[in-house]
């Protein structure tokens, strides 16, 4: 099996996510190490040695992502017996040549508190997630950029954090109860925000499984329940023309981006 290291002198985030995109489309299984914060010499000596170390072992030579900006430890990753892929400085150059302008490395600009504004931005609308998940208070639905509504184990609470922490947008979410169905009528708070509301919905097997790993065995997870919440559900979306779309075979990031897209809600934070 080939180790990959993700190695930065910052968070790694970056080489992370580099990294993973681009392993993704090798179906092959990979031993992965992260190392954030090599902000010295001893510790980039260490990490090389580390490196190293895993070639002797493996036979094979491991793959280094990295984003160091301090060139005197990225020389000291980059003499390692890995084969090393630099995503920062792969695009500077030509992109200064585009540009006509010196780029300015620093350390954690990416995901640091560098640009405060957007730190900020970030926290707020986690904090808005939290505080107006799962339909706890509706009082401070005329600040949400959206809401999302559904039945109970749909997805609404992972995609309004991940709205939150990787977008900005603050995000309150609904659950639709049995008195919601019953009475095929949105809640008052909700037709007050009516043209902020997005639904989620999930196939009902999918559903009845999410459900059992929580109350198993209960009329909560029973596959006619599943089956009715989510027929009522739908029909309430179709009536009052709710934008909605079906998370079964939908990563929370895939929801997410879909849901931007059909809204045309702007990103807040990159």
């Amino acid at each position: 099996m080939h180790t990959v290291f993700y190695v930065s002198d910052g968070t790694a985030i970056t080489a992370e996510v580099f990294g993973h995109a681009v392993l993704s489309q090798f179906p092959l299984p990979f031993e992965q190490v992260t190392v954030p914060f090599v902000g010295d010499e001893g510790k980039a000596q260490a990490i090389k040695d580390k490196i190293n170390d895993s070639y002797r072992q493996s036979g094979k030579q491991p793959l280094v992502f990295h984003t160091i900006v301090d060139s005197t430890l990225r020389n000291i990753i980059t003499s390692s017996e890995a084969k090393c892929y630099d995503f920062l400085n792969t695009f500077v150059a030509p992109i200064e040549q585009q540009l006509g302008v010196k780029a300015d490395p620093r350390i954690n600009r990416t995901h640091g508190m560098e640009n405060r504004k957007h730190y900020d931005t970030r926290i707020d609308a986690v904090n808005y997630a939290l505080e107006n998940d799962d339909g706890m208070t509706t009082k401070a639905y005329d600040e949400a950029d959206i809401i999302l509504v559904g039945v109970s184990r749909c997805g609404k609470t992972p995609t309004s954090l991940y709205l939150a922490l990787q977008f900005g947008i603050r995000v309150a979410n609904y659950p639709f109860i049995d008195q919601d169905m019953q009475q095929m009528e949105l809640p008052k708070a909700l037709k007050a925000n009516r043209h902020k509301l997005f639904g989620l919905t999930i196939d009902p097997n999918r559903l009845q499984e999410i459900r059992q790993r929580r109350m198993a065995n209960s009329g909560y997870s029973a596959a006619a329940q599943c089956r009715y919440e989510l027929g009522q559900v739908e029909r309430l979306f179709r009536m009052e023309a709710i934008p909605f779309i079906d998370t079964t075979y939908h990563s929370v990031e895939e929801i997410s981006v879909k849901i931007l897209e059909r809204t045309g809600i702007p990103r807040r934070i990159y």
